[in-house]
């Protein structure tokens, strides 16, 4: 088996793994096993890869890219890739669709959506920032950014986050005193999830700031709150 081939083949086993997890939420064993495979397939793929894991022509998955649909990242070795968790929700959505029988262009109703979601945004919820530096700017994205999401959330990304804050412990990637405040968080009701996550204070925004929701909105709706939050 070729190097190409092992990492399609990890990155098959962890669409089966995430899927299972919705089935068994909180279930640790299918985390740690989750966490070890995500180690070894690491944090991107390449875009031959991602073609192939959504069944795509290379030359469809660019002109997505182009697009700006998909998101891409330079790695440390100057290749531009695809992030994993963008690559799995995006196949979950591709797999949805081709189960219905559409199997004719495999991107394009996923994408569509995005789009659809994108120009749906409300203004209540980009506010602009109050204050003219970055910080400011940054700070109210992040609130819109979490109002989106809140307008958005379901149990099951509420437990991928708890996917993702545990990868984070493990990796060491966020300070153990906000790695609290998200896991007694996300461990409360899906409505006050919503209601916290979306509240105007300090308290909050620090929060926000180390926040495993962060990845949950599509490339397109990422983009359109940078654009329109200024």
């Amino acid at each position: 088996m070729g190097l190409v081939e092992h990492r399609q083949e990890l990155f098959e086993n962890l669409v089966r793994l995430r899927r299972a997890g919705l089935a068994m939420p909180g279930n640790e064993d299918l985390s740690a096993v989750r966490l070890s495979l995500e180690r070894e397939l690491g944090e991107t793929v390449s875009r031959r890869l991602a073609a192939r894991a959504l069944g795509v022509s290379h030359t469809a998955l660019e002109r997505w890219i182009k697009a700006g649909d998909l998101p891409v990242v330079y790695t440390r070795g100057g290749r531009l890739e695809v992030p994993v968790p963008a690559l799995l929700d995006l196949r979950d959505a591709v797999d949805a669709d081709r189960a219905q029988g559409d199997r004719r262009y495999a991107l394009a109703p996923a994408m569509s959506r995005q789009r659809e979601a994108a120009r749906r945004l409300r203004a209540d919820d980009l506010q602009p920032p109050r204050g003219d530096d970055g910080h400011a700017r940054a700070r109210a994205r992040s609130l819109a950014y979490h109002r989106v999401v809140a307008r958005q959330l379901r149990r099951p990304m509420v437990d991928e986050a708890r996917h993702v804050l545990h990868r984070w412990r493990a990796q060491g990637r966020i300070d153990d005193h906000y790695a609290a405040q998200w896991e007694a968080l996300l461990a409360r009701p899906v409505d006050e999830i919503r209601e916290a996550i979306a509240e105007e204070s300090q308290s909050a925004d620090d929060l926000r700031q180390n926040s495993p929701l962060a990845g949950l909105l599509s490339e397109t709706e990422r983009k359109q709150i940078i654009e329109r939050v200024r």
